[in-house]
């Protein structure tokens, strides 16, 4: 079986391109239009009226993380995600040094319209569990 190279990370949602300027935010990545265009709205003003704003993407300007596909689906999110992504701020700290990391980083992603859930925290571990401008959840971790 042949090993696999890459793959990408696919969001349901109601504004593609919104949600993707979103994680872009969160992540560093970037929204480069498709092959053959110059940018996203001369890609769009090709499409029929009805396809544009059907979809989005972004990638990490280093290559080394996924591509994150946005695609329009008709229906709102309804029950709880069943994988989410696990923005890592903390790796390697403990304690108040851990927390305090993903503290910061849940009120900067709140400032871009995330809405934190809760926050876990043992005294010595610490998630922040949050929810996208469209309500996916991720964590703070």
């Amino acid at each position: 079986m042949p090993a696999i190279k890459q793959f990408q990370v696919t969001f349901d949602c109601a504004e593609p391109a919104r949600v993707a300027r979103f994680w872009c935010e969160v992540l560093g990545y970037v929204t480069t239009p498709p092959k053959g265009f110059a940018t996203w709205e001369e890609y769009e003003d090709s499409r029929p009226p009805e396809d544009r704003g059907s979809w989005s993407a972004c990638t990490d300007p280093s290559g080394a993380g996924p591509r994150l596909y946005f695609q329009r689906v008709p229906e709102g999110k309804a029950v709880k995600n069943r994988v989410h992504l696990d923005v890592r701020v903390g790796t390697g700290l403990v304690g108040e040094e851990r927390l305090a990391a993903l503290t910061a980083e849940s009120e900067r992603l709140t400032a871009l319209g995330a809405v934190q859930v809760q926050v876990l925290y043992d005294g010595h571990d610490s998630c922040i569990p949050m929810l996208d401008i469209e309500g996916n959840e991720f964590c703070v971790d």
